[in-house]
C-alpha cells in the first residue's frame, strides 16, 4: 500500500489562545496535543476543546501543519 493512501493520519493540535498571546505574555509555552483523524470523514481542519496547562482552562485547540 502506498504511503499517501492511508485513511487515518496523525495531526497536531495547538492551543489557539496561547498563539494569540505570543511569547511576550506570562505564558510559558504553547500547549500541543497529538491525535489521529480520518481523512475521508474530516477533510477540513480539526478543532477540539482541550485543557491547556499554560492557560489553566479548557480552550480551542486547532490542527496545525507539520
Amino acid at each position: 500500500m502506498a504511503k499517501g493512501k492511508d485513511v487515518r493520519m496523525r495531526v497536531i493540535l495547538q492551543c489557539v489562545s496561547c498563539v494569540r498571546k505570543g511569547a511576550n505574555e506570562e505564558s510559558a509555552g504553547i500547549s500541543r496535543y497529538s491525535t489521529q483523524k480520518n481523512r475521508h470523514n474530516t477533510p477540513g481542519q480539526l478543532e477540539l476543546r482541550k485543557f491547556c496547562r499554560y492557560c489553566r482552562k479548557h480552550t480551542i485547540h486547532a490542527e496545525i501543519k507539520k
